[in-house]
């Protein structure tokens, strides 16, 4: 089975989807262990971006040396080439994470979940106006919508019941959520020209140093290196370049609308395994619920085909 073949198989592509937003979910717990290993405190943003940075950095030397390892040529890199990976570093990782920290700062862990789910609806609606192919329909907004409240009944609790929003807590939470879903339609159109794990790799590599070298400008430092909080940092450096390549590969074969709505899973893998670590109960109805209407959004956004089409 070629790559395009096997990229484009809806289960093959539903497999795929689900392990990146599980990889993507575990690192809601890995992160607040490394920040524990770190001595990292709740209020100190630099430090979180410098840690942020020594885990894109990683991921994207990994990912590049994996490329080299299969032949890809990695410094063979055309002129109009290298402003797009840096654009693409720029929005992908350095300003999506700088808005997540500082939202994720400003507001409870529940709504930052829940807000950050709006990415789904971003990236299906900009993939309406820019892809001929890619058009939203009733099923789809349903779809999402079910998705949607799936994600807020996982998230259930009283912070739900107060009304409240700041633009520095709610409000970059959701431009966090704006701006992944920007470089999910420019990382798909750049991996049309260029192989996926080189476009992958430099765009984590160039947006760690910038998240790093900020965080270092602004006082962050990260200290304590030992042998379990290495650990958690290189887990989370691999974590980031398997699933970012492995979803850029997925959306380069595939519409962004039926591969998108996957993200709604990775808040649900969040709480589970956050529960599991923190050893809380997980068996609660309000899990099982909201994983079921995830599930049914992601059914209905992709019921229309009985294949998702290549779009090449």
């Amino acid at each position: 089975m070629n790559e395009n073949k096997l990229f484009t198989d809806k289960k093959i592509v539903a497999i795929i989807a689900t392990l990146c937003c599980l990889l993507w979910g575990s690192a809601y717990p890995a992160i607040k262990i490394g920040y524990i290993l770190f001595n990292i405190s709740t209020g100190d943003i630099p430090s979180k971006l410098v840690f942020a940075g020594y885990r894109f950095i990683i991921a994207g030397i990994v990912l590049l040396m994996i490329a080299q390892k299969y032949g890809k040529k990695i410094f063979n890199i055309r002129k109009e080439n290298v402003k797009d990976l840096f654009y693409l570093g720029v929005i992908q990782t350095t300003l999506q994470y700088i808005f997540f920290y500082i939202g994720v700062a400003n507001t409870t862990g529940v709504k930052s979940s829940i807000m950050n789910s709006t990415v789904t609806f971003f990236s299906v609606i900009l993939a309406h106006y820019i892809y001929t192919n890619d058009k939203l329909n009733m099923q789809k907004i349903v779809g999402c919508i079910v998705g949607f409240i799936g994600v807020m009944i996982v998230n259930f609790s009283s912070d739900l019941l107060r009304f409240s929003f700041s633009f520095m807590g709610e409000g970059f939470i959701i431009i966090a959520a704006f701006t992944f879903s920007i470089s999910v339609i420019y990382a798909k159109k750049l991996t049309q020209k260029m192989d996926v794990m080189v476009v992958t790799g430099y765009s984590l590599f160039i947006g760690g140093i910038i998240l790093m070298l900020l965080g270092i400008l602004l006082g962050g430092r990260v200290h304590n290196f030992t042998i379990n909080s290495s650990l958690i940092l290189i887990y989370l450096a691999l974590l980031s370049s398997a699933s970012f390549s492995l979803w850029n590969q997925l959306l380069k074969y595939n519409k962004v609308g039926p591969v998108s709505v996957f993200n709604f899973l990775t808040p649900i893998f969040g709480t589970i395994l956050s529960a599991i670590f923190l050893q809380e109960n997980i068996f609660e109805y309000k899990n099982i619920i909201a994983l079921i209407l995830v599930c049914v959004g992601i059914w209905m956004v992709n019921k229309e085909k009985s294949n998702i089409r290549n779009i090449g």
